[in-house]
């Protein structure tokens, strides 16, 4: 069997994981104009929130969208999953960019606005958990590692494009142009990205030898597979708390704590989130040579040992110092976006391994990443201590060592 890695194979499982986060951040940049256009103009503050808790409602959708889409990988094949997730990312995406605002069409904008993230936040639910276990049963034997990263690095392409989208027409457009029609130019392009990915799938052949159709793999899961689900939920948590502590708290964090601009904390966001895709490349790699578990094992015990002193240093007067805090936790995180994905498909059985993987990952990142950014604010607030959210990462540092140290190793395993 060739040892390389199919382009088309990675292309087509990565680009739904780019057009879910490219919106995640579009989304975010443009919440202020959302709200104002969407929601009654009496107050400015309760439009923002409305705004983001329309945002926060598709996240709580996402273990929902990984029993779903999960269900239709093991039942029908990784590849159909994979169409109907980009499909809900997309068509949502581009109706937000044309839907009427409130002023136009009343109560009913706001329903439709939510509506759209309801059926995003499914298909982000699924794309994320099945692309990984399409990509890494599809890759070589000795390359599970490094396709399972790429799947990931996706995300964070997705991520960087929607925030560098929103930069640009920042600068190319007058901000009354911006606010009142041009947000809506992301959304609709959303579209051009949810069709390439459609292609892409729909023209790409999968190891049918991988695949163990089951009937029923959402009951079989939940009725005989409970232990492989804590398993995995319990992987999770450490992606989960420093990912969104990290790279979505922290920002705010910067700005509140550290007295730092918006400008220069998003910069050091941008660049902290740039090394994220060659430390995850690099950390599949690596864990197809050594196995999961050394990464996996020596990341979270670095994490316990240094998320106090890296937080503490990010207090610094100095914005260098700040950045290299920050690229302290992007090298500990990448290594751990890199060498989990694999370790998570090898980990569960063929027949129900889209449903269990989407079911243990989603209900961490839905409930315990959704809410990370919160407990870490009330936390600052109670505690009036700028450091107290390193405890988080420690706190879930150590609830995932304790995961993987249960586990087995798997990277020689036949899946």
């Amino acid at each position: 069997m060739s040892q390389v890695l199919n382009k088309k194979i990675v292309a087509a499982g990565a680009i739904g994981n780019v057009l879910e986060w490219y919106d995640f951040a579009v989304y975010g940049y443009f919440a202020s104009s959302i709200g104002r256009v969407f929601f009654p103009k009496e107050d400015p503050i309760a439009q923002l929130l409305f705004a983001f808790g329309v945002f926060a409602i598709g996240y709580l959708m996402r273990p929902l969208g990984g029993m779903l889409i999960g269900n239709i990988g093991d039942r029908v094949g990784r590849k159909q999953a994979l169409s109907v997730s980009v499909a809900a990312m997309a068509i949502p995406t581009f109706i937000v960019g044309i839907l009427p605002g409130y002023d136009a069409i009343g109560l009913a904008a706001p329903i439709l606005l939510t509506l759209c993230r309801m059926l995003q936040g499914l298909s982000v639910g699924g794309e994320y958990t099945t692309s990984i276990v399409f990509m890494v049963e599809n890759a070589p034997a000795k390359k599970r590692g490094i396709a399972g990263a790429l799947a990931g690095c996706g995300s964070v392409i997705g991520i960087l494009l929607g925030s560098a989208t929103g930069t640009a027409l920042a600068a190319l457009m007058p901000p009354e142009s911006l606010d009142s029609w041009g947000w809506r130019i992301p959304f609709l392009l959303g579209l051009v990205i949810g069709f390439v990915g459609l292609l892409l799938r729909r023209n790409i052949e999968e190891k049918t030898n991988a695949i163990v159709k089951q009937k029923q793999p959402l009951i079989e899961t939940l009725q005989n597979h409970r232990p492989l689900l804590a398993r995995l939920a319990g992987l999770s948590v450490f992606n989960a708390v420093a990912f969104y502590l990290l790279f979505v708290y922290l920002v705010s964090w910067l700005q509140l704590e550290d007295k730092v601009s918006q400008e220069i904390s998003l910069q050091i966001n941008t660049i902290s989130m740039l090394l994220l895709i060659p430390v995850m490349i690099a950390s599949g790699a690596l864990s197809d040579r050594i196995g999961r578990k050394p990464l996996l094992i020596g990341t979270l015990a670095a994490a316990i040992l240094f998320a106090y002193p890296l937080f503490n240093g990010m207090y610094h007067h100095s914005q260098m110092i700040v950045q290299l805090c920050q690229l302290g936790f992007s090298l500990l995180i990448g290594i751990y976006l890199g060498s989990s994905p694999a370790f998570m498909v090898e980990s569960a059985p063929a027949h129900v391994r889209s449903t269990s993987i989407a079911l243990g990952y989603n209900l961490i990142l839905g409930i315990v990443g959704g809410l990370t950014p919160l407990t870490a604010t009330w936390l600052v607030h109670r505690t009036q201590s700028g450091v107290a959210p390193a405890f988080m990462i420690i706190a879930a540092a150590l609830i995932s060592l304790t995961t993987i140290l249960l586990m087995r190793e798997t990277y020689k395993e036949s899946l």
